[in-house]
């Protein structure tokens, strides 16, 4: 028999309290840090995130691509350490996988449907297998860099199953960019979550960020689609993950670490994003659903597949009752980042 996890809104081990200022706890100077500023563009569905002057991000909330994400995501050198596809694609780079676009949350079986693999690449006869969140709202508050998104998950026939209340903080110190996202998703009806690989919070990286590849292989989703990964030229690419557990490269792939860290070389420079579990997230520390080619992802939820079947979660929202998870993302270059200056942002 499955086991079945309720989580309730009065659970405080969910509640996670972030620091007023991301990463205070790295000394510097007030003058090495510039304010966070948006620029809203409704026409093109998105807000624009700068630090000063320098442009770092796009949040996109337009319905083409299933759910609102996050892109590029720029080192303070300009570098974009996201893949370009689908949104402006860049020579050289895989065009495999089209929903894994910029930096995004979502989930492959939510009351049996699958909101991590919807695309324009799904055939219309099998849409009503498939969810896609929404945008409805957001607040801009840049006395304290953040935005804050509204979004509800629907069926393909429009039912809401999930609302999610998303705040991302951002901020800036030295040559590290911060994102600290906290995500609130709440149960409109009874909503399961069921074991499955394709999840939860996903980066897409730029193909110097990948791991080189030498053979090309085929990746499926949870509805049996086959996707092509095919083997490409491995002239710049750098890429390998290290974790909080002292693994590194593909090893990394369905283990469990407070942090990992994927880094590289780009154009000379030495550049690395690393994602951060929030201790009172649920199946912390989370699994990695790492993969070399260019995925860059946590699953805390996909506990089965994971543990080959020594762990189960299926985890059960019931109607009207929420779960709180969080993550920092850390955007460095100009070095290789040493564990210790790692760990040093992983208390948020």
């Amino acid at each position: 028999m499955k086991n079945l996890i309720l989580i309730s809104l009065s659970l405080s081990v969910l509640s996670c309290n972030f620091s007023s200022k991301p990463g205070t706890t790295i000394s510097e100077t007030e003058s090495e840090k510039r304010v966070v500023r948006f620029l809203s563009d409704v026409e093109n569905e998105k807000v624009a995130v700068f630090f000063g002057d320098d442009f770092f991000a796009n949040y996109i909330y337009s319905d083409t691509y299933f759910k609102p994400v996050l892109f590029p995501l720029t080192t303070v050198s300009g570098k974009s350490l996201t893949r370009g596809y689908p949104i402006e694609p860049k020579p050289g780079e895989r065009i495999d996988h089209p929903h894994h676009v910029g930096f995004w949350l979502n989930y492959g079986d939510v009351n049996g449907l699958d909101f991590w693999n919807n695309s324009n690449a799904i055939p219309d006869d099998k849409k009503d297998g498939y969810g896609t969140i929404y945008h409805d709202s957001f607040q801009i508050d840049e006395t304290n860099g953040s935005l804050h998104a509204v979004s509800d998950w629907k069926t393909s026939d429009g039912i809401v199953l999930l609302n999610e209340s998303t705040k991302y903080i951002f901020s800036e110190e030295g040559q590290n960019r911060i994102i600290d996202r906290i995500t609130e998703l709440t149960a409109i009806k009874d909503v399961s979550l069921a074991d499955n690989k394709e999840g939860f919070i996903g980066i897409r990286v730029n193909r110097a960020l990948e791991h080189p590849s030498t053979k090309p292989e085929i990746f499926t989703d949870a509805n049996g689609m086959p996707s092509e990964v095919k083997q490409l030229n491995n002239d710049g690419v750098t890429g390998n993950y290290l974790s909080s557990e002292g693994l590194e490269g593909e090893a990394v792939w369905g283990t469990r670490g407070r942090w990992v860290s994927l880094r590289g070389n780009m154009e000379g420079e030495d550049v690395s994003i690393t994602i951060f579990d929030h201790p009172n997230n649920i199946g912390y520390p989370t699994y990695w659903h790492a993969r070399g080619y260019g995925l860059f992802a946590a699953n805390p939820l996909g506990q089965k597949i994971f543990s080959k079947g020594k762990e189960e979660l299926n985890l059960i929202i019931k109607k009207g009752e929420s779960i709180s998870i969080s993550y920092r993302i850390l955007i460095h270059n100009g070095s290789e980042l040493k564990v210790d200056e790692i760990e040093k942002y992983a208390n948020f």
